[in-house]
C-alpha cells in the first residue's frame, strides 16, 4: 500500500524491505482463460489494483501483468512475496495465431478459468476448457475457478445449484467477483489468497514436503 493505495510497479520494479526484514519473493506464470467478453481483461487489472476499461474490447494479442501479494506461512512464521505474473490473451487472438497458446503454456505455473454470471454458455464451457490442462503434459498445475460479474443479480444466469454440482464434479475451488463495484482489498484478496495457497501447496507436493491441506499453508498480511 502506498498512500492507501495499492502501489503499482514497473517491469523491473519490485517491493522494498528494510535490510532487517528482508523478504524472499517466489515466481510464478499464471494464466488466464476463459470466453471473450467474461471480464478476463477486467479482473486482471482489479487482481493489480489498476483502473479497468468501462468498455469491453478484446485483448488483441498477449498482455502481463505483474502482482505482488505478501504471505506468511503459518507453520514456519516466514513471509514471502508471492509475484505472480498474470498472462492475459484474446479468445479471437489465441484462434488466429497458433504461437500464442504455446507461449501462454510454456512454463505456466496456474490457470484461473474465468466464467461469467450473466453468461450461461461460458460456464458450459468450462467443460471444455479444463479438460486441456489437464493433461499430462502440462504437469501439475494449480487451478483456480472465478464467477464474474457476480453482483449483476438481476442479470444472473447461472444458478449456485449448478455452480455447487460443478465443484463437486471438478473439486475446483470456485471464487466470485464483482462486476462494476470494487472493494478494494477486501475483493481481491480472497482470489489471491486462494492463488498463493495453491500455488505454494503445490511446490511443496513438487519437493514431497506437503504436510496440511493448502488452506491451512499461508495467511495473507494486508
Amino acid at each position: 500500500m502506498h498512500k492507501k493505495k495499492r502501489k503499482n510497479f514497473g517491469l523491473l520494479e519490485s517491493p522494498v524491505m528494510p535490510p532487517h526484514a528482508a523478504v524472499d519473493t517466489v515466481h510464478y506464470k499464471i494464466f488466464i482463460s476463459g470466453k471473450s467478453g467474461v471480464g478476463k481483461t477486467a479482473l486482471t487489472a482489479r487482481l493489480a489494483g489498476l483502473n479497468f476499461p468501462n468498455v469491453h474490447h478484446e485483448t488483441t494479442g498477449i498482455q502481463t501483468t505483474v502482482v505482488y501479494w505478501p504471505a506468511k506461512l503459518i507453520e514456519n512464521g516466514r513471509v514471502l512475496f508471492f509475484r505472480l505474473q498474470l498472462w492475459d490473451c484474446g479468445e479471437s487472438a489465441l484462434r488466429r495465431f497458433d504461437h500464442l497458446l504455446p507461449s501462454c503454456k510454456e512454463q505456466v505455473d496456474a490457470v484461473l478459468f474465468l466464467f461469467s454470471f450473466t453468461d450461461r454458455t461460458s460456464f458450459e464451457d468450462l467443460l471444455n476448457q479444463i479438460p486441456k490442462w489437464t493433461e499430462s503434459s502440462h504437469g501439475c498445475l494449480a487451478k483456480v475457478v472465478v464467477g464474474t460479474k457476480f453482483d449483476l443479480f438481476m442479470h444472473c444466469d447461472v444458478a449456485e445449484k449448478d455452480v455447487r454440482k460443478f465443484q463437486e464434479t471438478w473439486r475446483l475451488p470456485v471464487l466470485r467477483s464483482g462486476g462494476e463495484v470494487s472493494d478494494g482489498l477486501g475483493d481481491v484478496a480472497p482470489i489471491l489468497n486462494c492463488l498463493a495457497e495453491n500455488l505454494w501447496h503445490q511446490d511443496c507436493v513438487r519437493a514431497g514436503a506437503a504436510g496440511q491441506h493448502p488452506q491451512q499453508e499461508s495467511v495473507t498480511l494486508l
